[in-house]
């Protein structure tokens, strides 16, 4: 998915206008699937990398129509030229979202209230690109996440979920449903018991960014 967003890039595509529809298509799933919206507390879970930007996308969409959004930010320097832009944008959107980063005093012991009492949870911890083991501060966030009773929707991958062997180190996310982007990911399909309905939707990626990638 790397070479195809890169090759999306190459044709003119960039890789922010993909976070972009990837957050709207999120935002509008949610808006189409659950009823008052506007009562329900929604709260994005995210990441630092392009993952967490496009859960930053989805909140600044879902702000017009749920009173109660909250973005929990776990890291404090973004990954990404495109996960900075967005997160840059929502922070400016003081009214309406929420924030909470692991900046703040007791940082932890805030999370867990607005995790556990939240009715949507959107996990934009990991994508695609995860290695190794999640650290304790990822670690705990999906705990209190599997712990929620929460209607939990995965962005791309739940995140713990090794994308290409299905494999879990240590710990993943448990979702009601993945939204995946523009082709399935082989671990997706085996593991339904982690993600969940699996439901793939396109972000505008030209099928020439496949060539020479895909079999």
């Amino acid at each position: 998915m790397d070479k195809i967003d890169t090759n999306s890039e190459k044709l003119g595509i960039p890789r922010i206008l993909l976070m972009e529809n990837a957050g709207s298509v999120l935002a509008d799933h949610i808006i189409n699937h659950v009823k008052e919206l506007d009562s329900r507390k929604v709260v994005v879970v995210a990441g630092t990398g392009n993952n967490g930007g496009d859960g930053f996308v989805a909140a600044r969409h879902l702000a017009g129509y749920s009173k109660e959004i909250s973005v929990i930010l776990l890291g404090n320097k973004m990954k990404t030229k495109e996960s900075t832009l967005n997160w840059n944008g929502i922070k400016n959107m003081y009214k309406t979202i929420k924030l909470l980063t692991t900046d703040e005093f007791d940082f932890e012991k805030k999370m867990k209230p607005i995790i556990l009492e939240a009715d949507i949870i959107i996990d934009a911890i990991f994508g695609t690109g995860i290695k190794g083991l999640p650290r304790k501060l990822h670690s705990n966030a999906i705990n209190l996440i599997n712990d929620s009773k929460a209607y939990i929707l995965s962005v791309d991958v739940p995140s713990g979920l090794d994308p290409l062997t299905g494999e879990v180190n240590n710990i993943s996310v448990i979702a009601n449903e993945t939204i995946t982007f523009h082709r399935f990911k082989i671990g997706l399909l085996k593991r339904k018991d982690i993600t969940g309905k699996i439901i793939l939707k396109s972000i505008g990626i030209p099928p020439e960014a496949e060539e020479g990638i895909m079999n």
